[in-house]
């Protein structure tokens, strides 16, 4: 599966978005450079189909297919759209996803879960109160389990803290699996990951299985 965006931008005038063009596809994680609060956002609801742009093109595998791309990315950790509650445990939180995965709901179930993932210490604990790299394992694991997901979209990993080597790697550890992978980042994680300045960054990083960890594309 590889999913383009090319040239999407949103609000009058691009206010909302800038124009952005980024790909991803299977077995590769990419992380693409967006900056302000809610930018980050509007560009995973772009690249999972929860949302038209006001200009540019989405396609899946070389054309427009919105119920596809719908149906097989998943929207992650998004703030405000698809976060989860801080204040919720996180056992609770496991409970939801195994529902919306059609799996059995139950606090056994979602600790079985957590217990397999080595998370088992975060049960009772608030999500909001996670590491923030254990954070981005439960939720990429939790999205990859639902039924028809060959993609996922993390949304500002970078926002909760934290060294963003951890949640690279995660992201390059769900694309050796085979899942299309893309990170939407701010400068300074980008920056951090690439081993250079915010100025020197180019607007896209990418890895692909099994080569170089981190290619930068011309």
């Amino acid at each position: 599966m590889r999913i383009d965006l090319t040239g999407v931008a949103k609000g009058p005038r691009d206010s909302v978005l800038p124009p952005v063009t980024v790909a991803f596809e299977s077995g590769a994680a990419t992380l693409v450079r967006v900056e302000t609060e809610q930018r980050p956002t509007v560009l995973g609801l772009l690249a999972s189909g929860r949302m038209r742009p006001d200009a540019g093109l989405v396609t899946v595998d070389g054309r427009p297919d919105p119920r596809r791309l719908r149906a097989s990315v998943a929207l992650v950790d998004a703030p405000v759209v698809s976060e989860p509650a801080a204040h919720v445990s996180t056992v609770g939180i496991v409970e939801e996803e195994l529902m919306f995965a059609g799996r059995t709901a139950t606090p056994r179930a979602a600790r079985r879960t957590l217990e397999r993932l080595g998370l088992s210490r975060w049960a009772g604990i608030p999500v909001g109160n996670v590491d923030p790299t254990d954070r981005v394992r439960l939720l990429l694991e939790l999205a990859a389990s639902r039924p028809g997901v060959e993609a996922v979209v993390l949304v500002s990993p970078d926002r909760h803290g934290g060294d963003p080597a951890g949640w690279w790697d995660l992201a390059r550890e769900s694309a050796q699996r085979g899942l299309a992978v893309l990170v939407i980042a701010g400068d300074a994680a980008a920056a951090t990951l690439a081993g250079t300045t915010a100025a020197e960054m180019p607007d896209v990083l990418r890895w692909d299985r099994p080569a170089v960890p981190v290619e930068v594309p011309a």
